[in-house]
């Protein structure tokens, strides 16, 4: 069997290294996750750095806060036959449009970044559709996951624009 050949220069990385500090030890009455307060009663596990533009990134920020509603949504399904794949789908579904997001800001190039942020715009509609179905399993939760569906919309256009220019 033979095996493609690597280029070794493209698996070494050299991190650049940082040498600990005592002061950089976070004391007891400092973290550095803080829950916030601003999401109602639900609380949030969010970072208290911000980046060194200035001012936090606003529609990561934004997909990261609709995943966190889809997982709280989701708990209040109740299980079942009919139930059980449209949570899996959701949770899935849900999530994964801010983490292609996180990715595309991260993409090595314009076109690796415009088919992340494709990817996010498929997933916001495949939530789309998966609370819709939510909604039609549990009528009970339809005004919720009405909302969840207004935001997932929005998360759609707005992915939709930037996929365009």
């Amino acid at each position: 069997m033979k095996y493609p050949r690597i280029n070794p220069k493209s698996e070494v990385r050299s991190p650049k290294r940082e040498e600990f500090r005592a002061e950089d030890e976070v004391s007891e009455g400092s973290s550095f996750w803080h829950w916030g307060d601003e999401l109602r009663a639900e609380m949030a596990l969010r970072e208290d750095s911000v980046p060194a533009g200035g001012s936090p990134p606003d529609l990561e920020e934004r997909a990261t806060r609709f995943g966190e509603a889809i997982v709280r949504f989701v708990k209040k399904i109740p299980r079942g036959p009919a139930t059980d794949r449209l949570i899996d789908q959701l949770v899935g579904a849900g999530t994964s449009l801010g983490a292609n997001y996180v990715e595309a800001r991260d993409g090595v190039s314009r076109k690796d970044f415009k088919n992340r942020v494709g990817t996010s715009r498929k997933e916001s509609k495949e939530t789309m559709f998966f609370l819709r179905m939510v909604a039609a399993a549990v009528e009970s939760l339809a005004p919720e996951a009405r909302q969840l569906w207004r935001e997932a919309r929005e998360l759609n256009r707005i992915f939709g624009s930037i996929w365009r220019k």
